[in-house]
Formats: C-alpha cells, structure tokens, sequence
C-alpha cells in the first residue's frame, strides 16, 4: 500500500471516464474510501459499483462542479456517509476551443465555470474538514496548456493558468496547517476528451498520429499514467511537496520543435 492513502475518503471529480475513472480506481486498490463526484450518474455510479465489486469501497454522487450549491451538497453526503475528506482530485474539466475573437460570452463562462471555478468550489468546500483534520491533500488536474499555448485553443489554456495559480496560492496559505495543494499538468492522453478533440479534423486516425509524434516519446499518454502520479502526490511520499505543477507530458513541454 502508498503510504498515506488507506482508509482517506478521496473525492474525484469527473470520476465516470478517463483520466479521473483511473485515478479513481487506483485510490480504491491502495484502500482509499472513493467518493466519484462526476456531473454524469450514467457513468459514476457503473465505475463504483465496480470498485465495489472488486472489494473496494466507493460511492457515486452527481454533482456539476460550476454549481457552488451543488458541490457543497456533495461534500455534505461525503461527510455523512463516509467521514471527513482529506484528499481532493480536480479532475472535473471541459474543452472549449477556438479562435479568441470566435469564443461567444457563453463559451467563455462555461469553460471558466468548469475548468476553473469548479477546482475552487470544491477546494473551499472540502478545506474546513481538511483543516479540522489538520490534513490534507488536494491535486489539481491542471494541462501543459497552462505553461504551452496552442493557437486556436482559446480560451482553455486561459482557465488553465487560472487552474496553477489557484494551486499555489493555496498552497502557500495552508502549508503551515498541514494542507499540501499541487496540479498535474498532462499532454495529450488518449482519453474521451482527447479522441473527440481529434474527431473534430476530417481525417482523426492522421490527426492522432501526428499528435504522437509531437511528444519526444512518439505516443500518448494513459490515463493510468497520470493516476500513479495523482497517487504519489497525494500521498505521504510526497509530503515535502506543496504549490508545484507535475509535468507529465512525454517531454512534450521541452521540445521546441523536431531535430
């Protein structure tokens, strides 16, 4: 077992599907007691009846991270049926791409009210009970969008910076009361995300292909790729870490372009 990790009620938002269902699963096997907070109940409760199945234990609430009252609710059920978090995954996102002056006021709120607002919702609900339990441990699935810009990606990236800044101001307020905050940025990871992304080009299978030979890895990631890092983060294992931003990204955000 990761130290640190057994018998913690963790929340993972968008747990239902990819990124946040592996980081879901892996806190379940190392012990952890999994709330999966994912707006989508068709996908959620499927992934913890399944944890359940394998002898984990897990439960399913629906919950829209861009509504404040919504998340508060979740965090309320977390603390009554399953005690007081002390770990918080923000993996909940959405992708919002464009040209800037194409992005409609709509598409700007609802991707603020997501990638963004929704981490600080459900980080200032979960805090209390963190500081209550004088430990805590919130991972902030953030993207090399917030240190890379791809044109035509507006205003994603935006949110993103938004999402690392919000994770070191964190950290640096409640490092003394035994709170770390840290973000994992990933490049491309083969996630239903990241193959809608690639549904929007006229030849998808092309557009794969050549997104993996942009990483000096010449692939994707996998979700399970970025689990072991949310993992280790959360863990005791990284108890010297507070406020970075953990690249993982293939090499993808240091190469400036092809020998």
């Amino acid at each position: 077992m990761t130290k640190g990790i057994e018998n913690k009620v963790a929340i993972v938002t968008g747990g239902g599907q990819g990124i946040g269902e592996s980081i879901a699963r892996r806190f379940a096997k190392e012990g952890a007691k999994v709330v999966i907070a994912d707006i989508n109940s068709a996908a959620a409760q499927p992934v913890a009846d399944s944890i359940v199945q394998e002898g984990g234990e897990a439960i399913a609430i629906q919950t829209d991270v861009s509504d404040s009252t919504a998340v508060a609710n979740m965090v309320d059920e977390v603390v009554e049926k399953l005690g007081k978090p002390s770990v918080l995954i923000n993996n909940a996102g959405i992708a919002v791409f464009g040209p800037p002056l194409e992005i409609s006021d709509d598409d700007w709120r609802k991707c603020f009210a997501v990638d963004l607002d929704g981490v600080w919702y459900c980080s200032r609900a979960v805090l209390p009970h963190m500081l209550d339990l004088e430990q805590g441990s919130i991972v902030n699935i953030a993207s090399v969008h917030s240190f890379q810009i791809i044109p035509h990606t507006f205003p994603y990236p935006v949110a993103k910076h938004g999402v690392v800044g919000l994770t070191r101001a964190l950290a640096v307020e409640y490092a003394a009361q035994g709170i770390r905050v840290n973000a994992i940025c990933p490049a491309y990871i083969l996630t239903p995300i990241c193959e809608w992304y690639f549904n929007q080009f006229p030849d998808p299978a092309a557009k794969k292909r050549e997104t993996e030979s942009l990483h000096p890895v010449k692939r994707l990631g996998c979700p399970d790729e970025v689990a072991s890092a949310a993992l280790f983060l959360a863990s005791d294992e990284a108890s010297f870490i507070t406020g970075e931003s953990l690249m993982v990204d293939g090499g993808i955000s240091i190469l400036v372009h092809d020998a």
